[in-house]
């Protein structure tokens, strides 16, 4: 039995925009592979807000992709999706 690789929805390649391409590359990647390297990145930088880790506390990269200085996880995806097209 063959299986037909997943091709839409989270594993559908994106292009991300030069904002978040300085932070993930600027390689067609799925969307998946985005938020975790978005996540690498937070982490490697120490930017959650050690008394509430639920926000994220964005350096000047993540502030350009965001539009703020903090957001939390789950208001993350809304941002990072105005910065990537199919």
């Amino acid at each position: 039995m063959t299986t037909i690789p997943k091709t839409g929805g989270i594993h559908a390649p994106v292009q991300p925009s030069v904002e978040l391409g300085a932070i993930v590359g600027n390689e067609k990647l799925p969307r998946s592979q985005v938020i975790s390297k978005v996540w690498d990145y937070i982490k490697a930088n120490d930017l959650q807000n050690p008394a509430n880790k639920r926000e994220i506390l964005a350096d000047e990269k993540l502030q350009k992709v965001f539009g703020r200085e903090k957001v939390t996880m789950f208001e993350m995806n809304k941002y990072i999706s105005q910065h990537v097209k199919a």
